[in-house]
């Protein structure tokens, strides 16, 4: 059998497939690699390859293949439709419509709680109370904060012009959420929310990564550079919060609000550019720091116009959803006795960094940090960068004033998470205990916000 060929076994016959040659191992099968499989970059497993090799019964294959890829397989080889062999070439099926929507189904556990969808809408339709709408749309926004449509177009576009996408929609539930609570005058709820993101990552993300990969692995290493390059861009981001709050403290006059606002449009035109600036340097000029072991081969499994589709909908459900969840927080907030900047600030960031979350601990799992920490710190500074200046340049077009100027409380949580994150992160290693550090210190930050008076936040918004 040459190299880069695969024997897939079934009860009748075996078919010869040709594999693509840049598929990579699962951790626990790095032992017992097919003789085929990648030998070369792994001379350590090639007495296991040839003792396989002198086993000519033995057919099982080693390979791992990613989600994707392997559905698209174990489709192929069961249905037979729309494949063929072309001089030992295996060319895949076309995917009818049926089993698009059945790959995207089936492509998470966590699309078992999409059934809560049309139970929000029940429960606000009916009117359940605020508790029940709040709950059912929190859960069901969980499940659509899965990027898997802008993952499938990121497989066709490129590698740069997939990470721009990723880039635009990663915080595509954070964004919905802030503009319909912007336009119903809940500016507090947004800017607890934007800041809720940034924490979230920077602390409960990373920490889990650095817990979670600090057990399996004593000590892990990560590109120092475009970690330190995004934290950077962040302690900008957060001198850019700094600023208005010292004016505010520091100025003489009596009303500083047209000043301040004035200061936030200006503020946030640099931050944008900056962004762009950002992009350009990571996507075009200096695409070298941030290029990562590519071990693992995916090919896109959906059609492009499903995709697209796909995306569209998936934004349409998480607006309905958010609509639903902001509409119910102040009914929430008094029936629970807990601040909206609490429920802003430590819940509906979970909602919406689940997706990072999951991605960020299972890389860290695998020691692939470098993907870990750009996953974690990456989508706090496009938070930071992004969503909030746009926010605040969205407030002014639409005549909802919001403003860069955050609390004291609220900026010295800021600053003091990105400072420790700053420091652990200096030396390009990272431990369990650096991971419990971060975590610690988010739990202290729900707590205080918890206890934080209502009465604070409503005389600042």
């Amino acid at each position: 059998m040459e190299s880069g060929d695969i024997t897939v076994a079934s009860s009748d016959h075996a078919s010869p497939y040709k594999a693509e040659t840049s598929k990579s191992f699962s951790d626990s099968d790095e032992t017992a690699h097919h003789p085929a499989a990648n030998i070369s970059s792994r001379p350590s497993s090639l007495k296991s390859a040839r003792n396989e090799a002198t086993s000519p019964l033995d057919t099982r294959v080693e390979k791992r293949v990613t989600i994707r890829s392997e559905r698209s397989l174990r489709q192929t080889i069961s249905s037979r439709q729309g494949t063929g062999i072309i001089d030992g070439e295996h060319t895949p099926a076309k995917l009818t419509i049926f089993q698009c929507i059945k790959a995207v189904l089936f492509a998470s556990k966590l699309n078992v709680l999409l059934i809560f969808f049309p139970l929000g809408i029940i429960a606000d339709k009916l009117h359940w109370g605020d508790i029940p709408i709040f709950v059912l749309n929190f859960v069901a926004i969980v499940p659509l904060a899965k990027r898997y449509a802008t993952e499938e177009l990121a497989l066709r576009l490129g590698q740069n012009l997939g990470a721009l996408l990723n880039a635009s929609f990663g915080n595509a539930v954070e964004l919905i959420l802030s503009v319909i609570a912007l336009k119903s005058g809940q500016i507090d709820v947004v800017q607890a929310s934007v800041l809720g993101s940034v924490l979230s990552n920077l602390l409960l993300v990373l920490g889990c990564c650095f817990i979670f990969g600090g057990i399996k692995f004593k000590a892990q290493t990560f590109n120092q550079t475009a970690a330190q390059t995004s934290a950077s861009l962040l302690s900008l981001s957060c001198l850019s919060l700094l600023i208005p709050a010292a004016f505010h403290a520091t100025a003489t006059e009596v009303d500083q609000t047209s000043n301040i606002q004035h200061l936030s449009y200006g503020v946030s035109i640099v931050l944008l550019i900056v962004y762009i600036l950002y992009l350009f340097f990571q996507l075009k000029t200096h695409t070298h720091l941030y290029a990562t072991e590519e071990d693992e081969e995916e090919e896109p499994l959906l059609p492009l116009w499903f995709s697209v589709v796909l995306l569209l909908i998936v934004t349409v459900i998480v607006a309905f959803c958010a609509d639903y969840l902001v509409g119910s927080i102040g009914g929430l907030s008094e029936k629970w006795n807990i601040s909206p900047t609490f429920i802003g600030l430590i819940l509906l960031p979970i909602v919406g960094n689940a997706a990072e979350h999951v991605t960020a601990v299972s890389v860290a799992m695998k020691n692939k940090m470098d993907l870990a920490i750009g996953v974690a710190i990456g989508s706090s500074m496009q938070i930071a960068l992004f969503v909030t200046p746009l926010m605040v340049i969205i407030g002014w077009g639409i005549g909802q004033p919001m403003t860069l100027f955050f609390n004291t409380f609220e900026t010295c949580v800021l600053f003091v998470s990105v400072l420790i994150v700053n420091y652990l992160i200096q030396d390009g290693e990272s431990n369990w205990l650096e991971g419990v550090m971060l975590i610690c210190t988010y739990i202290i930050v729900a707590i205080a916000v918890y206890f934080y008076p209502a009465s604070a936040i409503a005389s600042h918004a």
